[in-house]
């Protein structure tokens, strides 16, 4: 693997790990600057919505306001980067697992998992999300 790939993948995974802290931490603003201007997300398979990132930041922010912790941990990385003739390309792919362990009160909690589909994009500002889609496996507590 040459150094160009491994630099790629190293802010790959950069980038998966600042969406769920802009998630877990309620900052929108962050969570927006995460993706490409015509990036998508979509949350349809655990109760949410599929649109443009400005609408789903909207959504997400009035959805997770109920959870006093959330905490997303997102494992089991798969980095695949579009392969030029042996030079990475500018667009990649990553799926990996999730838990995401969620506070609603002093003895009221929501777990749920299952797994992440990430499209990203070189741009001129290093590598931006296209897209998420969230596919829910499974969920335990109220919800």
């Amino acid at each position: 693997m040459d150094l160009s790939t491994v630099m790629d993948r190293l802010a790959i995974d950069d980038l998966v790990t600042e969406y769920a802290v802009a998630v877990d931490d309620g900052d929108w603003t962050a969570y927006r600057a995460l993706f490409t201007d015509d990036g998508r997300a979509d949350y349809r398979s655990s109760g949410g919505i599929e649109g443009p990132v400005s609408e789903v930041a909207v959504w997400m922010a009035d959805a997770v306001a109920r959870f006093s912790v959330r905490q997303h941990l997102i494992v089991n990385r798969r980095v695949s980067i579009e392969d030029l003739g042996g030079w990475p390309g500018d667009r990649a792919e990553v799926r990996a697992d999730y838990v995401c362990p969620m506070r609603l009160g002093p003895d009221e909690d929501l777990v749920s998992g299952g797994r992440y589909a990430f499209a990203l994009a070189r741009t001129g500002g290093g590598w931006r999300l296209r897209g998420v889609v969230v596919e829910e496996r499974w969920r335990r507590g109220p919800g």
